[in-house]
């Protein structure tokens, strides 16, 4: 049933109730035609993250995380630049293929799911979004998220894994939003990633944006590498495509960059050495939590599958550090928040952690790299 949340947010309420019950796609599609982003009023994200916790109110609350203030003494008239990065775990994947042996089938009903992941992101208000393994683009996080002011990129695999999987919806793929009263889309690239000079079946989205505030371009990318062990020489292709592609598009790193993503690799694989010692002097922000600003932490997945317990650091931002700072970086989930049945639970919505970074960009624009 659909509580009414009175007249201020009754018409939003019915946005999220639509996109709830929605199934098959061609249900989608009835639902497209009748919420046409541009002829919806813009919405408060302060309703929606109400209209979202009524739905999870049998739940447990959200998982409290503390930002780690990392700004060295450089002054900076201009507000940061919050980007969020994150494996949503698609939900054909969730229900179909993905055997969390330990996490219920009831903690990955859509329902509620598609609320935790909402709350997740209202909760860090990101300038800039990266999303993986988005499955519900069209009836969910287009709809809503351009009626909050965002701008919506969506890139789909060309052969999802979703797309094997019953009742699905659609294929998965990468997405990126940005603020549009922050930032003004200079470019976009999408990029389907080559391997030994073949086309693969992982994407990249790549656009440089002119910050409002400060009038300066830098580009943002968002990408979803080949996953499973035994592919590591193709994901250190892959790499070597996307930063070539991304020496282009920034004139060899004359424009800043942020690169976020599931690398599906751990630090020690080639693909995140190439990154470390590319020309277009990237860092992995993640690095600067460790004591000595050396070391990824120590998880970003952890799941349960019947081949056992996965623990794995695979994710990441990496931006140019010599024309970015990276003021501070939204610390991880604990082993005991986390909780014995790892995730995905009742408690959070994917099997990967998101991670937040707070940019400024350097003072002295000019300086060599």
């Amino acid at each position: 049933a659909v509580c009414s949340m009175g007249n201020s947010t009754s018409r939003l309420y019915s946005v999220l109730a639509k996109t709830l019950s929605s199934g098959a796609v061609s249900q989608h599609q009835d639902c497209l035609e009748q919420l046409e982003p541009a002829q919806l009023d813009p919405i408060d994200p302060k309703d929606l993250l109400e209209e979202c916790q009524v739905v999870l109110q049998k739940r447990p609350p959200r998982f409290q995380r503390n930002f780690v203030n990392l700004k060295k003494n450089t002054a900076s008239n201009h507000r940061p630049i919050r980007v969020m990065q994150w494996n949503i775990l698609a939900q054909a994947l969730g229900e179909g293929k993905d055997n969390f042996v330990q996490c219920p089938m009831e903690a990955l009903k859509w329902e509620e799911r598609k609320c935790l992941i909402l709350e997740e992101i209202l909760a860090y208000k990101p300038d800039i979004l990266c999303l993986q393994e988005v499955d519900h683009y069209f009836d969910t996080f287009e709809p809503l998220l351009s009626r909050l002011g965002y701008q919506c990129t969506f890139f789909p695999k060309p052969w999802s894994p979703c797309l094997d999987v019953e009742r699905n919806n659609g294929p998965d793929g990468c997405a990126l939003f940005f603020l549009k009263e922050r930032f003004q889309l200079v470019s976009s690239t999408n990029i389907r990633l080559s391997a030994m000079k073949l086309k693969t079946n992982q994407v990249a989205i790549a656009q440089t944006l002119r910050c409002r505030d400060t009038g300066r371009l830098f580009c943002i990318a968002v990408t979803h590498l080949k996953a499973r062990t035994g592919w590591e020489r193709f994901r250190s292709a892959q790499g070597c495509d996307l930063l070539q592609n991304l020496k282009n598009i920034t004139q060899g790193a004359k424009i800043p960059l942020i690169v976020c993503g599931d690398f599906n690799a751990e630090p020690t694989e080639e693909v995140y050495r190439e990154f470390s010692n590319s020309s277009l002097n990237l860092n992995s922000a993640y690095k600067l939590l460790s004591p000595d600003g050396q070391s990824e932490p120590p998880y970003t997945t952890w799941k349960i599958r019947p081949s056992g317990e996965c623990r794995h650091t695979l994710d990441y931002i990496w931006y140019s550090q010599h024309a970015l700072n990276v003021n501070s970086a939204l610390g991880l989930l604990t082993e005991e928040q986390i909780g014995p049945n790892r995730l995905p639970s009742f408690n959070y919505p994917s099997d990967h952690l998101s991670l937040v970074c707070d940019f400024s960009f350097n003072q002295d624009p000019d300086r060599l790299l």
